[in-house]
């Protein structure tokens, strides 16, 4: 009997924990609504916060708004019959160009969808922006560096359809999360392929005006990233058989004093990209230069932004750098 009172005084006492640890970080947050939202550190109180409704994730599916135009299934590339799209949000009466804003999901470079980021591309284009977000190539059709050429490539087309879609090629803004940030990255840094010599901008003379970095791998050469099977299955070969592709494929290997501002998220629970990435990307700007703003979200783990409370910080956050590098 006494070891059933042990037992359950010390469920007891663990569902008080909990309860506790959920509701401090929404009570700091409403007392400090200018400040980035406090996540809950730990799985358990985040899980327990997000399903039982105290932290509502977004509305993943939110319909386009009254005073916005979608134009859907514009085919940017095509490769032995396979189309790549993208989609564009245009706000409507427009009578001057508009700053763009790319838009490049997540997946682990297996998976996601465009539409992915319409709680983005939505919200933007009703403030006033030209928003678009874009497909690539996964890695079951083709390993690195198949993705990073799509994306190239799709900043190319919009470097050339300024006109037809009311948008301002000098004033686009790549945004991307997780390997979509990777990918934003290297298209907006300069990437190229080993062997390669040329530059982007001899072919045309626009350039990225911006980027928006959310909980993107940034270097793939450091310990822990060498040997992560998600690293390792979108390089195909290790880092012993292939160091140089390694260096290729992050994106700090292309920051200069020239690279566009960059707005730096993370959550500093992510335990699939660690915030020391971040931090990586952070310190050699500075030491460069480069303009940057890092807002490390605290308590918060990867895709911390399908949560509602985050997404409101990262869509104001963003808002503030738009207004600042881009419009």
């Amino acid at each position: 009997m006494k070891f059933v009172k042990k037992v359950l005084y010390g469920i007891l006492i663990l569902l008080f924990t909990i309860v506790i640890l959920m509701l401090i970080p929404r009570t700091w947050s409403a007392l400090n609504p200018s400040k980035a939202p406090v996540g809950y550190y730990f799985e358990i109180p985040t899980i327990a916060a997000v399903y039982s409704g105290l932290d509502p994730m977004i509305n993943k599916t939110p319909p386009v708004p009254e005073n916005v135009e979608a134009i859907k299934n514009i085919e940017y590339k095509n490769i032995r019959g396979r189309s790549l799209q993208l989609d564009i949000y245009q706000p409507k009466g427009m009578t001057k160009p508009a700053p763009l804003l790319v838009f490049i999901h997540g997946g682990g470079w297996r998976g996601g969808d465009r539409a992915d980021y319409l709680v983005y591309l939505t919200h933007f284009a009703k403030l006033g922006y030209v928003t678009a977000t874009v497909s690539y190539r996964f890695l079951k059709e083709a390993p690195y560096p198949a993705c990073v050429e799509d994306i190239v490539d799709a900043v190319q087309f919009f470097y050339r359809n300024g006109e037809k879609y009311n948008y301002d090629p000098d004033r686009i803004c790549l945004i991307g999360g997780s390997a979509g940030s990777h990918l934003a990255m290297l298209a907006a840094y300069g990437w190229k392929k080993q062997g390669t010599t040329s530059d982007s901008t001899i072919v045309n003379p626009h350039k990225i005006k911006a980027v928006v970095e959310i909980y993107g791998p940034v270097d793939f050469t450091t310990p822990y990233a060498r040997v992560h099977p998600t690293i390792t299955g979108f390089m195909v070969k290790s880092y012993q058989e292939a160091p140089q592709l390694y260096v290729e494929a992050s994106p700090i290997t292309y920051v200069t004093k020239n690279t566009p501002p960059t707005l730096i998220l993370h959550g500093t629970r992510d335990m699939l990209v660690p915030i020391s990435q971040a931090e990586l990307l952070k310190h050699k700007m500075d030491s460069l230069g480069v303009p940057n703003v890092y807002r490390p979200v605290p308590g918060w783990p990867h895709t911390m932004d399908i949560v509602q409370r985050v997404n409101n910080y990262t869509k104001a956050t963003m808002l503030d750098f738009f207004e600042k590098y881009v419009k």
